[in-house]
């Protein structure tokens, strides 16, 4: 085989892409995975933002990597470390009042019955059912997406389908009455059905809409919510949230070793400009530079926006399929806030290593009505956490990092400038972390901005959508990224997805990842059979 030429070559080296060109290698495919940045990781890698201050770039906490993933790849032997308790979370108040969610549940009660005591006896038995109802969408995240097509005659479409019958089936009769019931109305209601404290409508509020172009009045917001709860459960992720020691690019850095250590050859700086198409099949790449790659299997990690209408050349895909993938809803709406902080005030050091600000559903709305009219939210809803806290080596002795998820700040602004929203970003989550600590403003030293444009600029996100592309029931399973073309397969032949853009969607899970290595894999043994 010559120098230039492999068996697969895999655009991108975030997770998805490592996970993919990993399970490819360990498979004996000789594989290349090229890299626009400088480093691994894309969104999730850890990196410096001000002198001697380091922070994960966008994704800043492990929940949804998969069990299977980290035993199949060996992650652990390759450096991965996953603490044995998981993180709580604190519903934050002004003036620093806050409400614990933790794995305690004793204190947890002892804590909501501060603001209720009907939601304190409510909760437990409440979002225990959620989690069993999304166990019936977090069982699929390793599995393919069936066809469709009921009438389809493939033995594994009728097997997916069929176990996914059998798997509503097990849930019982009531659970699947309260599945149907709830899966696509808004949380809003949801929340108001389930509890009586404005705090904890909030929190549900906020995580049903984290990440989305959605507000908790929004039909299909609890779709979302079960979405997220999927990856919570320890048998579809990690069962929690996790600060892993060194941030997100420890992650990164283990599914590097791992991939090196299958033998995948990892080429940074090394940008695609287009995807190269001999006869009507992708027969390889072109970098940015006009190098030229061969492979007869070319796998994305990259958004479907990106890879199908920008890499590769117009006249090779059909014109609607193409018009689907343009109308994919990419509406960035979060801002990923990095703060260097001369000194840590005692609230956030007493709370949860996570802390989230949404202290009712009407201030998520109300956050998110400023983004229907194209502008940074007014009082924006946060996600807060405190890397230093578990990692000291991320910022200077004595020193802290706040790393920070803000919503909303859409990716389509109407009469401001971006570098105007970048500012609005800054000035207004700092007034938001005043009414939790006052004073707050006095202690940082440097910042950093990600708006969604700078995380379309940066990591190659179009419309800076982290889950590239939103998770909503239409752009899911069987939907994502097309109907007919959700099993990674793309209508090019030898072009496939391996990224969040296909199933199962975002999150730092591996799952798109592992899912397209298989059917790669899956592809080439049954084509060996067809030639013999």
């Amino acid at each position: 085989m010559a120098a230039n030429t492999y068996d697969v070559i895999v655009i991108g080296a975030g997770h998805n892409g490592l996970v993919t060109s990993t399970y490819l290698a360990k498979a004996g495919q000789k594989v290349l995975l090229v890299e626009a940045g400088e480093q691994p990781g894309g969104a999730a890698q850890t990196r410096e933002f001000a002198k001697g201050y380091r922070a994960s770039a966008v994704a800043h906490l492990l929940h949804a990597l998969h069990p299977k993933i980290i035993a199949d790849l060996n992650l652990t032997n390759h450096g991965l470390r996953i603490a044995e308790k998981a993180i709580g979370t604190s519903a934050m108040l002004p003036g620093g009042t806050r409400l614990d969610l933790t794995a305690d549940k004793a204190a947890t009660q002892a804590s909501i019955a501060k603001f209720s005591q009907a939601d304190s006896l409510a909760y437990h038995p409440r979002m225990e059912r959620l989690v069993r109802l999304a166990g019936a969408l977090g069982s699929f995240l390793l599995r393919t997406p069936p066809s469709p097509s009921p009438s389809s005659n493939d033995f594994q479409t009728k097997l997916a389908l069929g176990m996914f019958a059998l798997k509503l089936r097990m849930m019982g009769k009531k659970d699947m009455l309260e599945l149907s019931r709830i899966l696509t109305i808004n949380v809003a209601d949801l929340a108001n059905d389930f509890f009586e404290s404005d705090i904890l409508k909030g929190l549900l509020g906020f995580e049903a809409t984290l990440g989305v172009y959605l507000g908790p009045r929004s039909p299909n917001t609890v779709f979302n919510l079960l979405y997220r709860l999927a990856s919570m459960d320890a048998k579809h992720g990690q069962g929690g949230h996790y600060l892993p020691q060194g941030g997100m690019g420890a992650v990164i850095d283990a599914l590097v070793k791992a991939a090196k250590a299958a033998g995948v050859t990892i080429r940074t700086q090394a940008p695609v400009g287009r995807i190269l198409i001999e006869k009507e099949q992708a027969v390889g790449v072109v970098l940015a530079s006009g190098e030229e790659i061969r492979a007869p299997i070319v796998a994305s990690s990259a958004d479907p926006q990106r890879t199908l209408l920008h890499l590769v050349e117009p006249g090779n895909l059909d014109t609607e399929f193409l018009k689907r993938m343009r109308h994919l809803r990419m509406n960035g709406c979060v801002a990923k806030v990095h703060l260097a902080l001369d000194g840590l005030p005692d609230v956030f050091r007493n709370a949860q290593g996570r802390m989230v600000f949404a202290p009712s559903t009407n201030y998520v709305e109300h956050a998110f009505d400023c983004a229907k009219y194209g502008r940074v939210a007014d009082n924006p809803a946060l996600e807060i956490v405190v890397p230093t806290l578990t990692d000291a080596s991320l910022a200077p002795s004595g020193k802290h990092v706040l790393s920070i998820l803000s919503q909303y700040a859409p990716y389509k602004l109407r009469t401001t400038t971006a570098e105007e929203a970048r500012t609005q970003i800054l000035d207004r989550t700092l007034n938001v972390l005043e009414q939790i600590a006052p004073g707050i403003r006095g202690l940082v030293t440097a910042s950093e901005v990600l708006t969604p444009h700078d995380l379309e600029a940066q990591f190659n996100l179009s419309g800076g959508q982290w889950h590239q592309g939103e998770v909503t029931l239409d752009q899911v399973f069987f939907l994502r990224p097309a109907a007919s073309f959700q099993q990674y397969k793309m209508p090019l032949p030898g072009l496939w997805l391996c990224g969040s853009g296909a199933h199962p969607g975002g999150n730092v899970s591996g799952a798109a990842g592992a899912n397209a290595a298989r059917e790669i894999l899956k592809d080439l043994k049954n084509a060996r059979k067809g030639a013999a």
